[in-house]
């Protein structure tokens, strides 16, 4: 199902299968009642893919539904200097609905830590509604924080 574009809405980009998991098991714990304002995008294939497909295909729909806001889903692959050259990629008029998450190294290696992906997306969506870190506050996510501010202080009203 789709979101009401009229309406502000979450859409999520993932680089990949884990991300999308991660996604989807987020997805199922926000309110019943504005589950239809998220929305999970099919997987680009790479963090450099999900930049190119949202500026290919994403862009202008941004441009068109101006409550429309983006998460873009990548794994960091140890590299602190990820979050930069993604934002780089971004174009200036969207930077402020778009949102750049993941985990320091891979999905993965989060999932051998905490638990499957649905107790991580659980755990995750516990602490957006919540206002806490208790998960958002582990090593390979707690790089997140500026963007993950910025994304609850946008999102989490119309999520939660």
């Amino acid at each position: 199902m789709s979101v009401n574009h009229y309406r502000p809405h979450l859409f999520v980009l993932p680089e990949d299968d884990a991300n999308t998991r991660l996604a989807n098991a987020f997805h199922k714990y926000v309110d019943w009642n504005r589950y239809h304002q998220m929305q999970v995008l099919p997987e680009a294939g790479g963090w450099m893919e999900v930049l190119k497909r949202f500026n290919k295909d994403e862009v202008q729909g941004m441009d068109r539904w101006p409550d429309r806001f983006m998460l873009l889903l990548i794994d960091f692959d140890d590299k602190q200097d990820r979050l930069d050259t993604a934002k780089a990629e971004i174009p200036a008029r969207l930077i402020d609905r778009v949102f750049i998450l993941g985990t320091l190294s891979e999905p993965e290696d989060l999932r051998a830590e905490i638990g499957d992906y649905d107790v991580i997306g659980s755990a995750l969506a516990k602490d957006c509604r919540e206002e806490t870190d208790a998960t958002w506050a582990h090593p390979l996510l707690q790089h997140n924080t500026s963007e993950l501010d910025r994304l609850r202080q946008n999102v989490r009203p119309i999520l939660f």
